[in-house]
Formats: structure tokens, sequence, C-alpha cells
């Protein structure tokens, strides 16, 4: 009998988190999305606590995928490319703390591979401004309301990427 699969989590802050979500959902590799908030003080925030600013929470997507078919590395390449890392506290049209870009790690393999992509990026040129993605231990992921989770999967939405 073959030893079950070992998965593993990875959890993304760049933004409204239903375009992330969607982004990653169609990652070869990815088996499972859930939107929710991390980084926080507060216990089971609700989203309008959340979107108040108060409760210290980003919008996250945590991200369950098969190690076999897609590395953290290309799960880190994937968030540089749908979100502006250069932005405190704000995406496009959404500003607050809870749009901050952050990378919450799992294990210290995941947050020596964020550091290094994080310093990659940035002597890269690619961006014109320091990146101050945020990279951090993950806490309790909180996951935000039924109807938050695969948003523009069941409404039939488009992205909502902001550069």
């Amino acid at each position: 009998m073959a030893p079950e699969k070992s998965l593993e989590r990875a959890t993304f802050g760049a933004g409204c988190f239903w375009g992330v979500e969607e982004t990653f959902r169609h990652v070869p590799g990815v088996v499972d999305t859930a939107v929710g908030f991390m980084g926080g003080t507060t216990e089971n925030p609700t989203y309008p606590e959340v979107c108040s600013g108060r409760t210290g929470h980003a919008e996250v997507v945590q991200v369950t995928y098969d190690p076999d078919k897609t590395s953290y590395r290309e799960l880190l390449d994937v968030f540089w490319n749908i979100h502006d890392p250069t932005t405190p506290n704000r995406q496009g049209p959404d500003i607050g703390t809870q749009y901050r870009s952050a990378i919450f790690f799992h294990t210290p393999e995941q947050e020596k591979e964020a550091r290094a992509s994080k310093g990659e990026m940035d002597r890269s040129g690619r961006f014109r401004r320091p990146i101050v993605t945020g990279i951090e231990p993950a806490g309790t992921f909180w996951r935000a309301e039924d109807y938050h989770q695969q948003y523009f999967a069941k409404r039939g939405g488009g992205q909502c990427r902001v550069w």
C-alpha cells in the first residue's frame, strides 16, 4: 500500500482576497483554497470587523498544495505577479491594513524561501520602489464567511487584479 500523500499549506495576503484566491485556485498542484484573516488580535473576526481596520488582520488566502506537483517557490512567483508589493496597506483602490502585502510562513523552510525570494525580487529592478511585504509566522487562520469563499467562481466574475 502506498503512503498517503503529504499536502502542505501556504498563506498569502495580497489585497482583496477574492481575486487572489481565484488566481491560486488555477495553479496546477493546488488542491484547495480558502479565504480568511490572519495576523490580527481579534479572535474569530468577521469581515466587517476586519474592514474596520481595528483588528489588525490581513485578508489572506490559505493554499493547500501538493509539493510533488508545485513548489512553494512557484507559489511565491504567483504571489509576486498578482499584486503590487511596494504599496503599504493598499492594493489599487483598496486601502487599509487588511490589504497589506504579507507572506505568513508555516515552516522554517518557507520562511527561508520567502526571505530569499523577497530579496531576489528587490534586487531584480522589477519594481521602482522597495518591496514592503511583511514576512511573519503563520498564526491562527480565521476562515471568512461562506459567501466570500470562491467568490468569483460562484458569481461568474473576473479578477480584481489592480495593476
